[in-house]
C-alpha cells in the first residue's frame, strides 16, 4: 500500500470501521482540521517511522494502564522515544502497582482494540472512567500524532485543538506528568 498524505476524512466510509468514522464525524463537528495517512496495520513505534515522516510529527506512545484492583484506569500519552517505568508515574499520580490494562477494558471504556490505543478513544468514555495523563514533553508539542481508534490510519492534530476543543467535548481533563529520560 502506497502511503499518501490527505487533508481531513476519507472521501468514502467504505471499508472503514464505525469507530474510525465516528472520530472523523466528531473532529468535523468540532471543526478540528487534521492531516491523515492511511497505512497497513502498525503494532509498534518502529512501524510508525515512515508515517511520522509523511505526517511531519512523531506518533506518541499511548499506554492504557490500570491499578492492581482494576478499578482505576489511565491513558498515558508520552514521547515515543521515552522508556516507561511504572515507578516514575506511580509516585506522581498516587497509584501504586500500575500495570497494562487488558484488551477487555480497552474495548469497554475506549471502544479500541490493542494496537490502536489513542486519545481519540476518550470520545467513547462517556462516564469519564479513564484519567488522561500527558507527559509534559508531549503536552508542549505543537502537534499530536494519534490513531483514529484504528491502527490503519494516523492523524496529525494541533495540540491546542485537542486541549481546547476535543477534551472539553468529551468531558475529560488531563494531568501533566514528568517522565524522565534515560
Amino acid at each position: 500500500m502506497e502511503m499518501k498524505l490527505y487533508k481531513g476524512r476519507p472521501e468514502s466510509g467504505s471499508g472503514r470501521l464505525s469507530r474510525e468514522t465516528a472520530v472523523y464525524d466528531l473532529l468535523d463537528r468540532l471543526e478540528i482540521p487534521y492531516d491523515r495517512v492511511d497505512h497497513e496495520a502498525v503494532m509498534t513505534m518502529e512501524g510508525c517511522r515512515e508515517i511520522d515522516r509523511l505526517l511531519g510529527v512523531s506518533m506518541c506512545k499511548n499506554l492504557f494502564l490500570c491499578n492492581a484492583r482494576k478499578t482505576d484506569f489511565y491513558l498515558l500519552l508520552m514521547p515515543d522515544d521515552k522508556k516507561f517505568r511504572t515507578k516514575d508515574l506511580s509516585k506522581q499520580i498516587q497509584s501504586a502497582r500500575l500495570s497494562f490494562a487488558g484488551p477487555e477494558f480497552m474495548e469497554k471504556y475506549l471502544n479500541i482494540a490493542p494496537g490502536a490505543v489513542s486519545i481519540m478513544g476518550l470520545m467513547n468514555d462517556r462516564e469519564q472512567k479513564v484519567r488522561l495523563l500527558i507527559d509534559r514533553e508531549t503536552l508542549e508539542s505543537e502537534y499530536l500524532g494519534c490513531h483514529p481508534c484504528v491502527n490503519t490510519s494516523s492523524l496529525k492534530i494541533k495540540m491546542s485543538d485537542i486541549l481546547e476543543k476535543f477534551l472539553p467535548d468529551t468531558g475529560h481533563g488531563y494531568t501533566a506528568v514528568d517522565l524522565p529520560r534515560e
